[in-house]
């Protein structure tokens, strides 16, 4: 089996991530595709509840006030925006010097992700499965990653044997899996747990 390492991205370039409030699911499935968010019934199981553009957009709305408020703190400087795109809530900060909000890998926006939904669960009482991304790093990071993945594809469908990526954060594991269930021939399946759960791509059955 083949092992592959992952460029780094060094400036603000990146669901997808896993939370107690957040009910993404594996990031094979859920993590930027589902658009409803389960919720219990009195009998205990579990069934869809059906969130509209309305909600989500306040959703949005929410994040966005809280995100300005830990930017007024922190003493930073950005444009924020609020949306709904794919069916899931987004908040976008953009402006300069904002790689500190990104960290390594993302690891400190992922951290304010979290936070971000967590104050709308406090507003709502609804789990959101809310994006945020500053500087564009996620949109940088989706491009980095499907080169990533159409480089293992290409060794997969050159040697015949899997190929191992490195270690990805939900977020990062989405975008590969993307790419990969785009082309004939191969297939990608995590394996591990966090925060060392990887892709492998291997030849389709």
């Amino acid at each position: 089996m083949t092992e592959t390492s992952i460029p780094r991205a060094e400036q603000s370039l990146d669901e997808e991530e896993i939370t107690t409030l957040a009910v993404d699911g594996d990031d094979t499935e859920a993590d930027d595709t589902e658009a409803d968010d389960d919720t219990d019934t009195a009998a205990g199981t579990r069934v869809k509840k059906a969130v509209g553009e309305g909600d989500l957009f306040r959703q949005s709305e929410i994040a966005a006030d809280y995100v300005e408020g830990l930017l007024d703190i922190l003493d930073y400087d950005g444009d924020i925006d609020e949306l709904v795109a794919a069916g899931r809530p987004m908040v976008e900060v953009v402006g300069e010097r904002l790689q500190n909000l990104v960290g390594q890998r993302g690891a400190t926006l992922e951290a304010l992700q979290e936070l971000t939904r967590l104050a709308v669960f406090r507003q709502t009482g609804t789990p959101s499965r809310l994006l945020l991304d500053v500087g564009g790093y996620r949109a940088n990071r989706r491009k980095e990653l499907a080169a990533v993945a159409k480089n293992a594809v290409e060794k997969v469908k050159e040697y015949g044997e899997p190929v191992r990526l490195e270690a990805m954060s939900a977020f990062e594991r989405k975008c590969v899996h993307d790419v990969v269930n785009a082309m004939s021939g191969v297939a990608s399946e995590s394996e591990g747990v966090e925060p060392n759960r990887r892709i492998i791509v291997r030849p389709a059955d």
